[in-house]
C-alpha cells in the first residue's frame, strides 16, 4: 500500500458554530462541495452521529474518483470529528475547530493508504500528483463552503 499524510486548514470569517454544521453535516456536503459527488448514509449513528457509517465518492482534478466509507468515531461538538476510513483508501479522517475573534479555523487531517492496485503500482510516480488532487479536492471544498457562507477564507 501507499501511504500518503495530509494537513489542510481552511480558515473562514464566519462563527465556529455555523461552520462546524456544515462540516457536521456529510450528506450536504455535495450541495456546496463540487468534488463530493456523492455521500450516501449506510447507518446512522446516535443522536449526535456518533457510529454513522457513511459512503463518500469523490473526484478530483484528476480523471478517477476515490470511494470509500468512513465511520464516525470521535464527536466533540464544536471542536472535533474523527472516523476511520475504508474502501478505496484506509486510515483516519480528523477535523478539529478553534476560532478567535473574528475567524473559524478548521485543521483536517488525513492519514491514508491507498488500496487501489493502479495507484498503489503507480504510487512512486504518481505520488505527487495524487498530493496536488488531494489539495484541489480541499481547496474547492474551503471555495464552496466559503461561497455557502458568504464568508470570507
Amino acid at each position: 500500500m501507499a501511504t500518503y499524510s495530509f494537513v489542510d486548514h481552511w480558515h473562514f470569517d464566519a462563527p465556529l458554530d455555523i461552520v462546524w454544521n456544515e462540516i457536521a453535516d456529510p450528506l450536504d456536503w455535495p450541495a456546496w462541495w463540487p468534488s463530493m459527488k456523492r455521500v450516501e448514509e449506510i447507518e446512522p449513528g446516535d443522536a449526535q452521529g456518533l457510529g454513522a457509517l457513511r459512503r463518500y465518492t469523490v473526484k478530483g482534478a484528476l480523471p478517477y474518483r476515490v470511494s470509500f466509507d468512513m465511520r464516525t468515531t470521535v464527536i466533540d461538538a464544536g471542536q472535533r470529528i474523527e472516523g476511520i476510513a475504508s474502501g478505496d483508501v484506509e486510515g483516519r479522517g480528523c477535523w478539529t475547530f478553534s476560532a478567535d475573534e473574528k475567524t473559524t479555523h478548521v485543521r483536517y487531517d488525513w492519514m491514508v493508504e491507498t488500496t487501489k492496485r493502479w495507484m498503489i503500482l503507480l504510487a512512486p510516480v504518481m505520488r505527487p500528483l495524487f498530493a496536488w488532487n488531494h489539495h484541489a479536492v480541499m481547496r474547492r471544498g474551503q471555495h464552496g463552503l466559503a461561497a455557502r457562507l458568504r464568508a470570507r477564507s
